[in-house]
């Protein structure tokens, strides 16, 4: 692979840094909910899992960059799902270990930018929250999206989470420190996401008839930004 982008050096070192106030914020993310959401019934994390258990009611699931305290993991796991979480930096996975310690043998560090570990449709579901957002999308279209189509078995489902746009924005998080931190992200178009899963076999979960989430869900986070969250199934 190609030098990382000067920004995904810099989300490395960020979580390096800040790993364990990270695992405390993310707990936040989940209890505190989001602003701005776009549909009525969406208000936070809480509702993206309520419908992701609706999609896959049990099975294998991975968490691709499951981040500091690896959250999703361990709710997850909670419910029955038999969970794995990857993380490129490996503070953000000794964290977890510390925080959960009944989910440390099912975290792994290993990088998105290079293929996954697994056999081919290994799993019902794959998270990926925020997490290409600190991948150059180089890398995402050639590598990161197949990947993910290729674990996947038939069914099952990605949730992905993205920041959406055009080219690279940096903005201030103001959640570190009285004057917070510098952070720069690679914003992603919704259909370009949506075309380049398509060619893998994945397709949009629309809006269920009975008002499930589905679709192109958006919201705000404490910075601000604009954030969209979709699911997709696999052919």
């Amino acid at each position: 692979m190609d030098a990382k982008p000067h920004y995904q050096h810099d989300s490395l070192e960020f979580y390096r840094t800040h790993a364990a106030q990270y695992a405390e914020l993310s707990q936040g993310f989940w209890d505190n909910g989001y602003v701005n959401c776009s549909h009525p019934d969406f208000h936070g994390d809480r509702d993206l899992y309520r419908r992701l258990t609706q999609l896959v009611s049990s099975g294998r699931g991975l968490d691709a960059g499951c981040g500091a305290g690896a959250r999703d993991v361990f709710l997850l796991s909670q419910l029955g799902y038999d969970m794995i979480g990857l993380d490129a930096v490996d503070e953000n996975i000794q964290v977890a270990r510390l925080v959960h310690p009944e989910i440390a043998d099912q975290l792994r560090t290993a990088d998105l930018s290079e293929p996954l570990p697994f056999e081919d449709a290994r799993f019902d579901l794959v998270l990926c929250n925020a997490v290409v957002q600190h991948i150059s999308a180089d890398v995402v279209f050639g590598l990161v999206l197949g990947e993910f189509a290729r674990v996947l078995r038939p069914g099952g489902v990605l949730q992905l989470m993205f920041k959406p746009g055009r080219g690279v924005e940096t903005v201030v998080d103001p959640g570190y420190g009285a004057e917070g931190v510098s952070r720069s992200f690679q914003l992603y178009g919704e259909q370009e996401l949506l075309d380049a899963l398509g060619r893998c076999g994945l397709h949009i979960v629309e809006a269920g008839e009975n008002g499930e989430l589905g679709g192109l869900l958006y919201f705000d986070d404490n910075k601000p930004m604009r954030h969209c969250v979709f699911w997709a199934q696999k052919s």
